[in-house]
């Protein structure tokens, strides 16, 4: 390093964090101008594809804001009509849309790589007035009609992929319309909004430290019927502290040089937020944030249908993480607890809800990581056939690397390995659940909220409405924090004006500092001492929030105030009975007693592969590669379609599931009458068990008696077949 003095080298730094601060000065004004050019757009996003529209929403029966877009395959891109679409929702929760597709390694970006068509369903800045929530499922339920019917030859129902907010809606509609949609993946999505553990997830207090939802209430009217979605990006910045107000701009100024274009593609995200109707927050508040209604099936449409989780028949794969604090894992899976009582209910149900859990990606990254997209996302797209074809159940994917030593290999695609393994509810649970106690503190905080909001609307709303004009409404959203920084610092501020030449000025002589100068390594030293004091104040922050709640809230007194007396239910957190559901799994079981010994070959060769595949429970791609491969083979007239197989696995899985030893015996009656083609078909199914490679020692065995029935057992004659028949 040359200097022109001993101390040269504070010369040098100083010089650097000037120019810094310059460029860094110059990145904010560009970041304020991208915001107004974005907002001026008629509808904005931040898709980095082209895209055409296919339905507006905005001419439905009941409009609403939505678009629904197809993805224009870019140059190259080879698509096949027989697959499934795709269509990416993204959350509707104070951004605006786009982000599912903000980068070629995204959700779109991946499907279609894949081969798949894809589309896109976002929506425009401000609400159709009078529009709510119910409008928007039933438009989300239309376009995914109007994707069905544009693939036709496709070989199954369109795939959603719904992050964050757009989870829970959804699942609304799939529960209220549960023939539009294939497999739904919940990409970081809550569904249990009072579940966590105590020390990790201070976002669930919110609406009990804030009294409940009449400030939601307050800030509708203040908005002269419209909320800001604003409110909903601050309440997620301040869940941590130390990168809001430090590591974020820290991370952008020290590498000025290079940071600057990733910032300003995720600020055009993040920071232009859109408006909700008041009506339509409000919905979302009670009924969700604070009165967590939806898991136990207490919501029900206009016209008195109840939204029951439970008739969702799409396969359900939950992506969730350790290192989310907005979705934690308990908030995305403990709707599963609370709407069963043993995981056989599950497969009794017709249900498949997969599972996985990432140890440490935030919740933006489940989807906007390049890194997700490349490994869990590419694998999920890659595996959405066999998701579709496992029997209903409970299941954990497990994605892991493969090694020198993986048997057939050849059968893998791509560099991971996707396994499904079976689980039970006793697994959902031990992630973490609430106690009794804290249920009933929660159901107490929905209980004041009511009695706050009844309040408010009373003795305080109509002066509220009465004073708000549509200009002052303007104002005040101007006015907030996360708009206003935009206008300081955008060119709109004559103050600003000097900024972009200097800057210019700046980068023509810019120096770096080499990494090893003193004071940039204190400076960075500096900065991590501000980080750990931030990361105190959140935790004691969070700690104080924390006890507040468990302590108010835990009150035998208010408990008592808000009708809850002690020992019941913590607000019927359990979703009711439903006779006619009942009677109807009833009914199936009792029709499974005569299925047994009905079949032809194709059902005695499933149930055989899978009675030998339940001694080593997991499954993985290998098998279903394997078990493409054999039905490729076959001639085209005797194959089964996607949609039939699923239904022959489902079948003969619940028949091994409730009667194995019974299932299993009655094999041989459903046998064909060819010697040859039952070794065939014993041959083919020993390849579909050995492609994971070695098998264990029940397999062996489980393999060894399906070998004796091929074999030995004589097949049922023309005559008892069709008997049985």
């Amino acid at each position: 390093m040359t200097n022109r003095f001993p101390f040269g080298f504070v010369e040098d730094y100083w010089i650097d964090a000037w120019q810094r601060s310059i460029m860094y000065l110059d990145v904010l004004r560009e970041r304020g101008n991208i915001y107004f050019e974005h907002k001026a757009s008629a509808a904005p996003n931040v898709l980095n594809f082209e895209a055409e529209l296919i339905r507006d929403g905005r001419t439905l029966a009941q409009p609403v804001n939505y678009l629904l877009v197809r993805i224009v395959p870019p140059e190259g891109a080879s698509i096949d009509t027989k697959k499934p679409p795709y269509v990416v929702i993204d959350p509707r929760a104070g951004h605006g849309p786009g982000i599912g597709g903000m980068k070629h390694d995204s959700e779109i970006g991946v499907a279609m790589a894949a081969g798949h068509p894809c589309y896109f369903i976002g929506f425009l800045p401000e609400p159709h007035p009078g529009q709510t929530i119910q409008d928007v499922c039933r438009a989300q339920a239309a376009f995914m009609k109007d994707v069905a019917a544009r693939h036709p030859d496709a070989y199954g129902k369109p795939v959603i992929i719904a992050n964050c907010q757009a989870g829970w809606q959804t699942m609304m509609m799939a529960a209220i319309e549960p023939e539009v949609a294939g497999p739904i993946m919940l990409a970081g999505s809550p569904l249990s909004y009072w579940a966590g553990v105590r020390g990790k997830n201070p976002l669930r207090y919110l609406g009990g430290v804030l009294g409940g939802t009449w400030l939601t209430a307050l800030a509708g009217d203040l908005g002269d019927g419209l909320f800001d979605g604003a409110h909903l990006v601050a309440n997620f910045e301040s869940l941590n502290p130390a990168h809001t107000h430090w590591e974020k701009p820290y991370n952008v100024y020290s590498k000025i040089d290079t940071e600057a274009p990733r910032f300003l593609d995720f600020e055009t995200w993040w920071g232009s937020p859109v408006l909700l109707n008041a009506e339509e927050m409000q919905w979302i508040a009670d009924n969700l944030f604070v009165g967590n209604r939806l898991s136990i099936g207490a919501l029900r449409m206009s016209d008195g249908m109840r939204i029951d989780l439970r008739n969702v028949k799409s396969p359900i794969i939950v992506f969730c993480s350790w290192g989310d604090n907005i979705t934690p894992p308990q908030q995305a899976l403990d709707w599963i607890t609370d709407i069963y009582d043993h995981e056989r209910e599950i497969a009794v149900n017709g249900q498949t809800i997969i599972y996985t859990l990432h140890q440490s990606i935030g919740h933006l990254g489940i989807f906007v990581s390049g890194k997700i997209a490349n490994k869990e996302h590419r694998e999920f797209t890659a595996s959405m056939d066999m998701i579709n074809l496992m029997p209903p159940g409970l299941y954990e994917a497990v994605i892991t690397g493969i090694d020198k030593d993986i048997a057939n290999p050849e059968l893998v695609e791509g560099g991971y390995l996707f396994t499904l393994e079976p689980r039970t509810l006793e697994d959902i649970r031990a992630l973490g659940e609430n106690s009794h106690e804290d249920e009933m503190r929660f159901a107490a905080a929905a209980r004041l909220s009511d009695v706050n909001q009844g309040l408010y609307r009373t003795f305080a709303q109509p002066a509220v409405r009465a004073m708000i004009t549509k200009p002052a409404a303007e104002a005040i959203r101007w006015a907030h924090p996360n708009r206003l920084r935009f206008a300081v610092y955008s060119d709109k501020n004559p103050m600003m004006g000097p900024v972009a030449s200097l800057a210019k000025s700046v980068r023509n002589e810019r120096k770096p500092v080499p990494s090893d100068n003193p004071l940039l390594v204190l400076e960075k030293a500096y900065s991590s001492w501000i980080t750990s004091a931030w990361e105190t104040y959140g935790n004691l922050r969070d700690a104080a929030i924390e006890g507040f709640f468990l302590n108010t809230y835990g009150s035998p007194l208010l408990q008592a105030m808000v009708g809850l007396s002690t020992g019941a239910s913590a607000g019927g957190r359990r979703i009711e009975r439903d006779l006619v559901r009942e009677a109807h799994e009833a009914r199936m079981l009792s029709d499974l007693e005569w299925r047994f010994e009905v079949g032809e070959p194709v059902e005695a060769a499933v149930r055989a592969l899978i009675y030998v595949l339940r001694a080593d429970t997991s499954v993985d791609e290998r098998t279903f590669a394997k078990l493409k491969m054999l039905r490729a083979a076959r001639p085209s007239q005797n194959q089964l379609t996607m949609t039939e197989l699923k239904e022959v696995l489902s079948e003969q899985a619940m028949l091994v599931r409730v009667n194995e030893e019974r299932a299993v015996r009655a094999i041989p009656k459903l046998l064909s009458d060819s010697e040859s083609e039952r070794r065939a078909t014993l041959e083919a199914l020993r390849s579909v068990v050995e492609a994971k490679g070695s098998l264990s020692d029940e397999a062996k065995r489980r393999l060894a008696r399906i070998d004796a029935i091929f074999n030995d057992a004589p097949p049922a004659s023309p005559a008892e077949r069709a008997a049985h028949a």
